[in-house]
């Protein structure tokens, strides 16, 4: 069962024409569904459902990887920056 969160929103006149169209489409009681339906629709395009074990596993083998070479040193500033842009 998904957990549920309450909002109290102000959405401009389009954005409620286009969850009434949603809500008709779909047979939807309410325009809380209709958010949800959108969400479900367009939300991958933004943020993954949850993460996926690979990119878990991918993550750990790379500090594993960093640490064996480079042990627990810190790291500069400098080095981060680079490592972030791919330098």
């Amino acid at each position: 069962m998904q957990k549920t969160v309450t909002m109290n929103l102000k959405a401009n006149e389009y954005t409620n024409r286009v969850l009434g169209v949603v809500k008709e489409k779909y047979g939807l009681n309410d325009k809380g569904q209709a958010l949800n339906k959108f969400a479900e629709m367009f939300g991958d395009e933004f943020v993954d459902r949850e993460v996926k074990d690979e990119i878990i596993k991918e993550v750990i083998a790379s500090c594993d990887r960093h640490i064996k070479k480079y042990g627990f040193k810190p790291m500069t500033t400098k080095e981060l920056d680079k490592i972030c842009r791919g330098d």
